[in-house]
């Protein structure tokens, strides 16, 4: 069943692992998931999008990431069985600043008021 209240959209579009809301595919980060050395599985950033095997997606800020390790989204998303370490995203998205994606938690600039 189509929701009728989201805006109609160009291209692909996903949901963000962290705060689940739908984006256009090319304003989220792509992850995989690569076996680990101890058995396990690690979580890495596709920034192209262009790793083979499954992948998933979220908003590129550190507060959709920590959303998605919150309730463990990862394992689930790429359906990894046993442990699996996600730092390599967090790393990542801590090595680039990037404006967060909530209009709301921004504050508001030049904008003159009409009152």
């Amino acid at each position: 069943m189509a929701r009728r209240s989201e805006p109609v959209r160009s291209g692909p579009v996903r949901t963000c692992l962290g705060c689940r809301t739908r984006a256009a595919k090319h304003e989220l980060l792509r992850v995989t998931a690569e076996p680990a050395e101890d058995g396990g599985a690690v979580v890495l950033p596709d920034p192209s999008g262009t790793a083979p095997g499954r992948g998933a997606h979220l908003h590129p800020t550190t507060e959709c990431y920590d959303l998605a390790v919150r309730r463990k989204a990862f394992p689930r998303a790429l359906r990894l069985a046993g442990g699996s370490s996600s730092a390599p995203v967090g790393e990542h998205l801590a090595a680039r600043p990037v404006p967060d994606h909530h209009s709301s938690d921004r504050p508001t600039q030049n904008r003159s008021s009409s009152s």
